[in-house]
């Protein structure tokens, strides 16, 4: 009787497991650790190669990632976590420099087949001064993705058309311009997209700590309960 009661609750386990939601990644460095993106050339800023990152930040394992909290907390798998430190959403980087390598815009056909999408945007945006540009929801040329309302605009109609049965979740950073935090709740908004927008975020050399990342997790959380 004993072996029977195990084996069904192996059996009942397997089945949970195969049943649960898969979530996919979409972000920069807040998203990132070493060996847990997809493609695994992506830089990290979490333990990657930049190895003086880790004295200045006390997240010291995957599983003290908001992502990944999120995603064993709520009974999730993950999909695939494409996220790029140091990313903007459209195609202007730090210094002017063309980032359409790896823009958000650029990843986000390669999230694989998810039930939820968890978005992280807009942090490099802010920081590297990209242009903001005009709020563009259609038709939009290449010169248009260079500015971030437009990419904005651009990212969140593609994955709502591209991935029609994944719930997407937003998640915007705490700290950044008034126009990059405005933009993404406004286009949100448009688009019917949940908007998280987060508070009282620790932050070490500018990236979540320990608790910053659990109070992210928290509040991403709450959202999708």
């Amino acid at each position: 009787m004993k072996k029977f009661i195990i084996t069904a609750a192996i059996v009942m386990l397997n089945i949970v497991a195969a049943n649960a939601q898969k979530v996919s990644i979409l972000g920069d460095s807040y998203s990132t650790y070493g060996g847990a993106v997809s493609p695994h050339w992506n830089y990290c800023w979490y333990n990657g190669n930049d190895k003086k990152n880790e004295q200045k930040n006390d997240v010291e394992s995957v599983d003290q990632t908001w992502w990944s909290l999120v995603i064993k907390e709520m009974g999730y798998k993950l999909e695939k976590n494409n996220s790029f430190s140091g990313s903007t959403v459209c195609y202007t980087g730090y210094g002017r420099e063309d980032y359409s390598d790896r823009a958000f815009i650029t990843r986000m056909c390669n999230l694989g087949n998810p039930d939820i999408i968890l978005i992280l945007a807009g942090t490099n945006d802010s920081w590297a001064k990209s242009p903001i540009g005009y709020y563009e929801y259609n038709s939009w040329t290449r010169t248009q993705l260079y500015s971030f309302r437009p990419a904005f605009c651009y990212m969140i109609s593609y994955i709502k058309q591209n991935y029609p049965k994944a719930r997407i979740i937003n998640i915007c950073n705490s700290e950044l311009s008034k126009e990059v935090t405005e933009t993404e709740a406004k286009v949100c908004e448009h688009y019917g997209v949940t908007n998280v927008q987060l508070h009282d975020i620790e932050k070490q050399s500018g990236h979540p700590s320990v608790k910053g990342m659990r109070a992210i997790a928290t509040q991403v959380e709450e959202v999708l309960k």
